[in-house]
């Protein structure tokens, strides 16, 4: 797909003239809210999945490819995009430090970096979903979820593990203390989910979603309401 008619379809996104069937209405505005090198992204790992799927399907080949061999295509076509775009970052970690302040927390999705005193965090975050295209996804589906703590890509970049990764910034959310399973408990109720069985107490579905890793370490008490506040989560589609 070229460049410019990926431009086009940024823009008739964002403005609404257009949208990507599988995201709802409350979902559509979550990928909005990210910002530009979301929807381009999403559009880019589109491309190369259906690319995939069809050198397959005219090899001959059964089933669908492998995720793994989606996701390196993905990765490739982002990486390509991205460097046309001006927003691959290379030795992002050093830049981040010098321009963002130190890293205060790392753990399996994202590295966080923060300067005393800002108002959001920045976020070296990799995939831990089945494909890149489905971490993108996640951005979105978080956004639509929790606009408290919306995500903004603004970069990408390979860092020194040599594991691609999304650069975003969320706000930065004071903790006065984290929240107790019966207020996430609570907190989901009113957005439609439900435990979802599994006996782990941290993982819910929808009518069309999955939120995982919905444990108190990633859901704040915010002082000034305080009402819970989730800063992290996986969270997919029903599929």
């Amino acid at each position: 797909m070229e460049y410019n008619h990926i431009d086009l379809l940024i823009n008739q996104i964002y403005n609404g003239t257009r949208n990507i069937p599988r995201f709802n209405q409350q979902e559509h505005a979550g990928i909005c809210s990210a910002g530009p090198l979301l929807i381009g992204a999403i559009i880019v790992c589109d491309n190369a999945r259906e690319s995939i799927e069809t050198s397959c399907n005219a090899s001959g080949s059964q089933g669908s490819p492998a995720n793994w061999k989606i996701d390196e295509a993905q990765e490739h076509e982002l990486q390509c995009w991205a460097e046309a775009k001006g927003v691959w970052i290379p030795n992002s970690e050093q830049m981040l430090c010098q321009s963002f302040g130190d890293k205060i927390a790392e753990g399996a999705e994202a590295k966080v970096y923060y300067k005393t005193g800002d108002t959001h965090v920045v976020k070296l975050r990799t995939s831990i979903y089945a494909t890149l295209g489905r971490a993108l996804e996640a951005i979105a589906l978080h956004n639509a979820l929790f606009p408290e703590t919306i995500m903004r890509v603004v970069g990408f970049t390979q860092d020194d593990d040599e594991l691609f990764r999304i650069i975003l910034t969320q706000p930065y959310i004071e903790c006065q203390r984290l929240a107790t399973k019966e207020e996430i408990d609570f907190m989901l109720a009113s957005k439609g989910f439900k435990d979802n069985g599994d006996g782990k107490g941290i993982n819910y579905i929808s009518d069309h979603l999955h939120l995982e890793d919905m444990h108190p370490a990633n859901v704040f008490i915010e002082p000034n309401t305080g009402s819970p506040v989730c800063i992290d989560c996986i969270v997919k589609f029903r599929r």
